[in-house]
């Protein structure tokens, strides 16, 4: 995946706040019961995170194909903006921004006082350069889709001004993902000592395996941590099997089946964030595929069971959805029609469309995240009581993203930025978007994207959102069966923990240790 991909699927925010499902109990007494609800200073906060050797990277503007790896830059670089708790988009080094008239020009300012470990200030020079440096990369279209290098400048040194060839209101809310900051002219060679402006600061690193310690000039406010130490795992269940064993105290996305084995375990806290994690089946619209006529693509979302692919693929620790993504977004349109199973309507599409049920249908997925392979074998499964033959083929994640993604006719995939619809349209259904997995091209669904992000007004943009919703829904590739909770175990000890899906969960600043 690449924040680039994966550094996208698993970032982004929501509004959604977190539940514990199960805490520990209380000291003896009203004292220590207030001593230990009281944040303090210090400790060393041991996390587990998803990571395979072979994927290790430091590149914050690169492919990350580990979760371990964008936790360490996450923690050690700001972004301009993040996601927040109350609006979709806040300040992280940017602390505020304006917008031209016409929605075309936007003023970034830079928060005061920010440096970076070296103790130098950060200025407009650097996010320019960091930002242009995105911007060349094979990722960098969608993180700052209609903003050419040449129009990302300096105005002065606190001030960064961005230009879009169109209008754009959303366009804040695009500068949260991956717009890590560099120093200007940093070499690529030396990424493993180049100083960000984050939380905390390197200490080392070896093999995705990293300590960090706390900045205590960071812009953002205090940080309660003495250090983090970031521990790679090639697989969730190990992961909790670490933290069952008192060997970490936070397993970052552990998964439904570790939050089954942990939930009886009253020093274990189970940490549920609804709308964390979209897992689509993507069917390619584009001419020559078997999916390009709409009638199918519409068949094969009514033959998903949904309600069942929920409780066993996801073991309840999720909620049925409705082939939208940006389930989490305040304009999410939750009036649209719902679909719900119905085979004898989908066989007559089929039939409509002459969809050929004598070959058989590879469907590719990976074991990238929990349930992504399971779905894939459910769906085969509810399929055939469609007369739909459905083979499914597991390639290893470098392999899917360099042969599949992107290309493929009928594949698995998974997002972790949920609170946006436009995040989505922007960067995977707008004809020609970098990440147009489904290869979708819909004249009626770029109008609507280019008038709702024109429009300034918030409640008559919410209303051209549920227009470009209602085209997504009928007609895109996107079969969205169901939104998984994220899942992380916690020690008891462990307090504060960020309460936002996709990227928000990775802010670990104000986490504090009780004694």
């Amino acid at each position: 995946m690449d924040f680039n991909r994966r550094q996208m699927l698993m970032a982004g925010a929501g509004t959604g706040a977190a539940m514990l499902l199960s805490a520990c109990g209380g000291g003896d007494g009203k004292a220590s019961r207030d001593n230990a609800n009281q944040p303090r200073n210090g400790g060393t906060l041991r996390v587990g995170a998803l990571g395979r050797a072979s994927a290790v990277t430091r590149d914050p503007h690169g492919t990350q194909g580990n979760e371990s790896d964008y936790l360490v830059i996450s923690l050690i670089y700001d972004t301009l903006t993040a996601p927040g708790r109350k609006t979709n988009t806040t300040g992280r080094l940017a602390t505020s921004w304006t917008s031209s008239d016409d929605l075309k020009t936007w003023r970034f300012t830079l928060a005061d006082g920010a440096a970076f470990h070296d103790g130098t200030p950060v200025t407009a020079d650097d996010v320019v350069w960091s930002l242009r440096r995105l911007r060349g990369t094979p990722a960098g279209a969608s993180r700052l889709p209609g903003i050419t290098a040449g129009n990302i400048t300096a105005d002065g040194k606190r001030t960064v001004v961005l230009v879009s060839d169109y209008a754009n209101a959303e366009l804040p809310l695009l500068t949260r993902l991956s717009t890590f900051v560099l120093k200007k002219d940093t070499d690529a060679k030396a990424l493993d000592k180049a100083p960000g402006t984050g939380p905390f600061r390197l200490d080392w690193y070896r093999g995705g395996n990293a300590r960090l310690i706390r900045n205590d000039r960071w812009h953002g406010g205090k940080v309660l941590l003495d250090a983090i130490e970031v521990t790679m795992f090639e697989n969730a269940q190990a992961m909790a099997n670490a933290l069952l064993a008192g060997q970490i105290d936070l397993a970052s996305n552990a998964g439904a089946v570790a939050a089954r084995t942990a939930a009886s375990r009253k020093d274990v806290q189970v940490v549920r964030r609804p709308d964390d994690m979209a897992m689509p089946i993507v069917m390619r619209a584009a001419q020559g595929s078997p999916f390009a006529d709409p009638r199918v693509r519409e068949a094969f979302k009514l033959v998903v069971d949904r309600e069942a692919m929920v409780k066993q693929v996801l073991s309840g620790y999720g909620t049925v959805a409705n082939d939208v993504l940006g389930t989490a977004d305040p304009a999410y349109a939750k009036d649209l029609p719902r679909r719900t199973r119905d085979l004898n309507r989908a066989k007559q599409l089929l039939e409509e469309a002459g969809f050929d049920l004598g070959r058989t249908y590879r469907l590719v997925t990976t074991e990238d995240i929990a349930g992504l392979a399971e779905s894939a074998t459910l769906f085969a499964a509810q399929a055939r009581e469609a007369g739909v033959k459905v083979e499914v083929v597991k390639q290893e994640s470098g392999a899917f993203y360099d042969k599949t993604w992107l290309k493929g006719d009928f594949y698995t995939n998974y997002w972790g930025t949920n609170d946006s619809v436009v995040f989505f349209a922007s960067n995977t259904l707008v004809s020609g978007a970098p990440r147009n997995e489904a290869g979708f091209a819909d004249k009626d669904f770029d109008a609507a994207y280019r008038k709702a992000i024109g429009t300034k007004d918030a409640a008559a943009r919410k209303a051209e959102l549920r227009t470009l919703q209602k085209i997504e829904h009928e007609r895109s590739g996107y079969l969205l069966w169901g939104m998984a909770d994220g899942i992380d175990l916690a020690a008891a000890k462990v307090r504060d923990l960020p309460r936002l899906p996709g990227y928000g969960r990775v802010q670990l600043e104000h986490v504090w240790l009780a004694r």
